[in-house]
């Protein structure tokens, strides 16, 4: 089966965050490697099946020493977080091997390190201002407000995905409908006519 290579780096203990989509066609096996350079570091990361079959998906992630740390069978979304024991090379594995004809497209959003404060707590001797206070609060409702849209646009494009499938099948199911009736039509013809055929055969036997 054919395998794909993808490498992520980090280098900080920062917040970031990677929101790419992964094409996984029938038979494949795409392979993530994320390198950690600060143990001890948060990462977070959760997938989810937006096109192909039944929206399901093999994942699988190993630490720099080959412990698997979190493997699931056909999931057609999940999320999982873990602190890094260690610096390395994390894995991760999407897996569409199960599948023969299927193409599939899968997003995944990577995590790594904690968002960084608004206001730095370094050399500060006074608590947050009311102004600050509502800054920090807006922030955080505006990340979930990105957590809410991201997630509506994933159910936005699959509903949109099993809506061009079902009418793709119903655009073929109409088409044969159309050939058995013209196939129907065109048998009946060819029948009626080889009555009046035979018909007109015995008259004319009679008659000599």
């Amino acid at each position: 089966s054919p395998s794909f290579l993808w490498s992520l780096r980090t280098s900080a203990g920062k917040g970031r965050w990677m929101e790419p989509l992964l094409s996984l066609s029938s038979l494949a096996l795409q392979l993530l490697i994320l390198s950690i350079f600060f143990k001890r570091q948060f990462l977070g990361f959760c997938f989810q099946v937006i096109t192909g079959g039944h929206y399901d998906v093999d994942c699988r992630l190993e630490d720099p020493d080959g412990i698997v740390l979190y493997k699931e069978m056909k999931k057609q979304y999940d999320s999982f977080t873990f602190t890094a024991s260690r610096n390395g090379t994390y894995k991760f594995c999407f897996s569409n091997e199960f599948s023969t004809f299927t193409h599939k497209t899968v997003y995944f959003d990577f995590q790594v390190g904690e968002d960084p404060p608004l206001f730095p707590s370094e050399n500060r001797v006074t608590a947050l201002t009311q102004m600050e206070s509502a800054c920090v609060s807006i922030h955080e409702a505006l990340k979930s407000v990105i957590d809410y849209q991201t997630h509506f646009r994933l159910r936005e494009a699959q509903g949109r995905s099993r809506a061009e499938d079902l009418n793709t099948r119903v655009a073929y199911w109409s088409i044969g409908e159309a050939i058995i009736l013209l196939v129907v039509s065109i048998g009946q013809v060819f029948l009626l006519k080889s009555f009046f055929s035979d018909k007109r055969t015995t008259t004319t036997r009679v008659g000599s």
